[in-house]
């Protein structure tokens, strides 16, 4: 029997736009639903009545990311025209966002009487910061008027507040009967006769200085009929969807994941950041990260390398654009630094928080770094590192200067805003950073993964500087990888755990837990193969290995609990990088047993869309996944996860600047078959298909257009010998 798992919450969202409410389609004030754009909420309230009270559910869902469709009937009332039985009326509610939100509602008449109503929609409006919904610690807001155009039949709702300003306005339209306002409600008097229905829209127009998010005309049919495309927006999306690779595979399972993932990709488009029709970048996660995202806006290009590796050039773009060029303590910015995050609500407008932007990161300057270089392997445009050549000599000062706060050659971090992130990494967590005792580590610290980001950067840069004809700068930065490879091994290996170290404490001394952040060390290359064996063992022991996926933090950590955040749960994007590593390392077996893992999860989730972060509970009889209560969903590095994975089974690398793409597959069992059409690699054009005869995996290539060879190749982490002998 099959057991679907989703939030109990209706979300739709295009863009920047989003909506969430309760399964009946209702919005509590009390609660984290509304309608969101740009950091604020627009709508805190929506309830629904008929002649004061409330419509029964039977069911809803999400038919597509953008749309929503929710059943209601009514409860036993008595109209003007006498008592109306339970389940008489039927109302169904459909939404669709695209800038704004439009709303078709539809009432039917089922009894054998006319029945004379009042349908009433209660709004509501409380304009707050997103960091207030989040936190639950909304502030009441005084300067909040609403006005009932008569003329117009629309209400309109604003805040202003000095040079801040947002405005709600909803307007009825298409109906048969003439709204009214009062009360805080819009209402409808409805008469219909047995058999007959009757039907309105209502229009939530967004607005604020910059911009007006106006709802689109179209009724919830012909924005969800595929053979129909009303509007730009939705041009732009199918030709996201055209230009990616395709995958075609027996497992129906794989496929449905694969293509949710492409959805939610687009769904999470900012559109307002926009280069051109295919250069953009994706919010990181709806409901509370729908904004630009250093590390994560990073690690989506680079999973998304195989789907289509032109989708990172609006991140690198951006974020370059953004790079820090000054020192601002509030802002834990430096020069060079790449941000973390940026907001546009109130509390950024004011400068109450640090987020204008915010460059409270450890890793994203050395994640832009590793994206620059594999966009180049993949795509082979020399002008990409020509363009980005100032860019990336800022990041690797900022590497050394600031990056290395006590100039011991280690990556370390520590907050200097009042308002800062404690932790740095992708853990971000304020309590994810624990001791073997599950006590909280203080800054600095430095966390593994760290180093090993920078040791892939200096690596992959050394190659770049080669390109451009600096091979001496290239030659220092080998050097200095190899230094620090050395000094890693030194202090972060521990035979007691069998496995690297999470990080250095303040004082230097180790901090002996196990958790999943050496997996990155291994997708970095930095760790040594001996050694990167044991990884691999020790990961795969039940402390670690739920059966579901990698845990963040053992069972064995009296701080773990498999429902927290950071601490015992499971995210999709961290086993895509920790299995890419297996890979890298040579244990394909492990690999594909990773995906095995979340590829299963995955059926258990509603529409097949993976959530931010699952709990890190036992897979056993009669268990399924648990989402974490506040995930994101949809979340784009979770999504683009499953192209992580499948690359670390069929072994994909790119080497475009030299016309070659490598494969190294190895099919597990459970997909004895795999094709991938399209895969764009430089200006080529290549079809793969891989297939497993007994224990052995064959493949074959067919380039479709330009010019490429494909080859077997194993996939290795970086063993040069030049690169890695130091002086002695």
């Amino acid at each position: 029997m099959r057991v679907t798992v989703g939030p109990p919450i209706l979300m739709i969202n295009h863009g920047s736009t989003f909506m969430a409410t309760d399964l009946s389609g209702q919005i509590n004030p009390d609660g984290h639903t509304g309608i969101f754009a740009d950091d604020t909420r627009f709508l805190s309230h929506y309830a629904c009545y008929v002649d004061g009270q409330a419509w029964v559910r039977l069911t809803s869902s999400t038919t597509q990311y953008y749309a929503a469709r929710v059943y209601l009937t009514n409860p036993p009332f008595t109209s003007k025209k006498g008592k109306v039985a339970q389940g008489d009326l039927s109302l169904i509610i459909s939404r669709t966002v695209e800038q704004g939100i439009h709303e078709d509602i539809d009432i039917t008449n089922h009894g054998l009487a006319a029945v004379s109503f009042n349908l009433e929609i209660a709004l509501g409006s409380d304009f707050a910061d997103i960091f207030e919904v989040e936190s639950q610690q909304c502030i009441h807001r005084g300067q909040i008027e609403t006005r009932w155009h008569e003329e117009q039949h629309q209400l309109e709702t604003s805040y202003e507040n000095d040079n801040f300003y947002r405005c709600l306005i909803y307007q009825p339209c298409n109906y048969s009967s003439r709204p009214h306002y009062a009360n805080g409600c819009v209402t409808f008097e409805v008469v219909l006769e047995p058999g007959t229905t009757w039907h309105a829209c209502g229009k939530f127009n967004l607005i604020d200085h910059q911009h007006i998010r106006e709802a689109v005309d179209f009724c919830y049919q012909a924005m969800v009929d595929p053979n129909i495309i009303n509007t730009d927006i939705e041009k732009l999306h199918c030709q996201w969807r055209d230009s990616v690779t395709d995958i075609v595979c027996a497992n129906e399972d794989v496929v449905r994941l694969y293509c949710q993932s492409i959805e939610d990709l687009g769904s999470l488009r900012l559109y307002d950041y926009d280069f051109g029709p295919d250069i953009w970048l994706p919010a990181a996660g709806v409901p509370k990260f729908v904004t630009l995202f250093g590390r994560d806006s990073l690690i989506i290009s680079l999973q998304n390398m195989i789907v289509h590796p032109g989708f990172a050039r609006g991140a690198l773009q951006k974020l370059g654009q953004l790079q820090a060029t000054e020192l601002d303590d509030w802002r834990d910015a430096q020069p060079g630094k790449i941000l973390h995050e940026i907001r546009q609500g109130e509390l950024a407008h004011f400068a109450k928080i640090p987020h204008t932007p915010y460059y409270g990161t450890a890793d994203a300057t050395s994640l832009f770094l590793i994206t620059l270089h594999e966009t180049w392997k993949w795509l082979g445009d020399d002008s990409l590192l020509r363009d980005n050549r100032d860019i990336v000599l800022r990041c690797l000062e900022w590497i050394d200067k600031y990056g290395d706060l006590d100039g011991d050659g280690l990556q370390e971090y520590q907050t200097k805003s009042s308002d800062g992130i404690e932790n740095q990494g992708w853990k971000d967590s304020g309590n994810a950073i624990v001791y073997p005792d599950g006590s909280q580590v203080k800054a600095p610290k430095a966390l593994c993964e760290l180093q090993g980001y920078v040791f892939d950067a200096w690596m992959r840069m050394a190659e770049v500087f080669d390109v451009l004809g600096e091979g001496k700068f290239a030659q220092e930065l080998r050097h200095k990888a190899a230094k620090l490879q050395v000094s890693f091994e030194e202090k972060f290996w521990s035979d007691e755990l069998d496995c690297y170290v999470l990080s250095l404490d303040a004082d230097k001394q180790p901090v002996r837990s196990l958790t999943s952040n050496p997996g990155h060390c291994l997708w970095s290359g930095i760790a040594n193969p001996e050694r990167a064996a044991r990884v691999v063992r020790r990961f795969m022991q039940p402390d670690m290995w739920s059966g579901w996926g990698i845990r963040t933090l053992s069972t064995d950590n009296p701080a773990y609990n498999p429902f927290s955040y950071h601490l015992g749960s499971i995210w999709p994007h961290d086993n895509g990088i920790i299995a890419l590593g297996f890979k890298r390392y040579g244990f394909a077996h492990e690999a594909a047993q990773v995906a095995d893992g979340i590829f299963d999860a995955a059926k258990y989730f509603a529409s097949y869309r993976l959530p931010e972060l699952f709990a890190g509970i036992k897979r056993e009889p009669g268990a399924f996944p648990v989402p974490y209560i506040e995930a994101n969903v949809p979340q784009g590095w979770a999504a683009a996860s499953v192209f992580q994975l499948i690359q670390a089974i069929v072994g994909l690398q790119a080497d475009a600047p030299n016309q070659l793409l490598y494969v190294d597959p190895h099919l597990p069992e459970w997909l004895p078959e795999l094709e991938l059409h399209h895969v764009e690699v430089g200006n080529a054009r290549v079809d793969l298909q891989f297939w497993r005869e007994g224990e052995k995996t064959h493949w074959d290539a067919v380039v479709k257009s330009g010019d490429m060879e494909v080859k077997h190749q194993v996939w290795q982490p970086w063993r040069n010998p030049t690169a890695y002998s130091l002086p002695r």
